[in-house]
């Protein structure tokens, strides 16, 4: 993918004018002084009448304010004067991932959690001109982010996500495509697919009827397992250090979190679509690509894009303008100027 380049940087350049500043006062002084050493200063002042005091500090500034609009110039600032439509072909895509406690067991590094936001992650980056929309479940089902084209968004919000976004806990497998089959209306005909993200853990058979519902609009759902079937405990940890362990109140053991891929084949087969196991992201990737390019694209519009323009010749134009009347401005005594004395140009008597 293109990365833009950080125009932005340029504008530390700003941070040399101030010491440019310091340098010109500096000279200044010492020029003041060498002048004290050779003689008397209204003495040496009159053998030069014609050298004016204000010229050389605006010469100055000129130069300053050059240079300063050439480092804008630099940083390329831009406005944005355009709107414009863009047709796009794709499917819609709802990213449903399973938060729960469960999601934070080990036995996949780093944790089921972030292994679930890396390979969606990969996933989007995958991904062409589709849109995507993501889903946050546990006890409940929790809308995070509306169908959009804005990938860099989608990976944003994707990031933030944790078990404390719910409060109710456990994994509401039949919520989570419900909720789903609402975030799909007003689409329009696009093709739609849901790819959950999740252990399996706490699934009931209303979890397999939802998905039959949403067969039924024509809704595929792809099922990732994320975690293993040895299982793992729910660490409890304190700024990254894991404290203790998730106990079951009625035995006063660890929990053990275990991978159920036969429920996730089950709501996948429900719903005509696939399951994978997530442990290879790669896997997942390729398997991913090979699915949707099985699924018709359909022909969209996005929402308004604005269309950035550059405006750095401005500010080059200017920059170059300011440098070259530096150059024609002579340090001498300007006679009009002298006549109106508004910089003290008069000859002192």
């Amino acid at each position: 993918m293109y990365n833009e380049i950080d125009e932005s940087k340029y504008l530390y350049l700003l941070f040399l004018l101030p010491i440019l500043v310091l340098v010109f006062l500096w000279v200044q002084v010492w020029k003041q002084k060498k002048q004290k050493e050779f003689g008397d200063v209204h003495l040496v002042k009159s053998l030069c009448p014609d050298k004016s005091r204000f010229k050389p500090g605006l010469k100055f500034g000129f130069v300053l304010f050059g240079l300063a609009m050439l480092i804008v110039a630099l940083a390329n600032p831009k406005i944005g004067t355009k709107k414009e439509k863009v047709k796009r072909e794709g499917i819609d895509i709802v990213f449903a991932i399973d938060v729960s406690k469960s999601m934070l067991a080990e036995d996949i590094a780093p944790n089921r959690l972030e292994k679930s936001k890396q390979v969606v992650s990969q996933i989007i980056n995958s991904l062409g001109s589709d849109r995507v929309g993501i889903i946050a479940y546990s006890g409940s089902a929790f809308p995070v982010l509306p169908i959009t084209t804005d990938y860099s968004i989608a990976k944003m919000f994707l990031q933030t996500m944790n078990p404390n976004m719910i409060s109710s806990q456990g994994s509401n497998l039949n919520e989570a495509i419900e909720l789903t089959d609402s975030y799909f209306e007003g689409s329009g005909n696009t093709s739609k697919l849901l790819v959950m993200v999740t252990d399996g853990e706490d699934h009931s058979e209303s979890a397999e009827k939802a998905a039959v519902q949403l067969r039924k609009k024509g809704i595929k759902i792809i099922t990732i397992g994320i975690g293993t079937t040895a299982g793992g405990p729910i660490p409890l940890k304190n700024n990254g250090v894991t404290e203790s362990y998730h106990i079951d109140r009625s035995t006063g053991e660890k929990v053990i979190t275990k991978l159920r891929p036969e429920a996730l084949e089950a709501i996948a087969k429900a719903a005509n679509g696939s399951y994978i196991n997530g442990s290879n992201t790669k896997s997942v990737v390729n398997f991913m690509k090979s699915s949707l390019n099985k699924i018709q694209k359909t022909q969209f519009e996005a929402t308004e894009m604005s269309s950035f323009q550059s405006q750095f010749q401005w500010f080059l134009g200017i920059g170059f303008f300011f440098l070259f009347l530096d150059m024609f401005l002579l340090e001498r005594k300007t006679k009009w100027v002298q006549k109106l004395d508004l910089f003290n140009e008069k000859k002192e008597k």
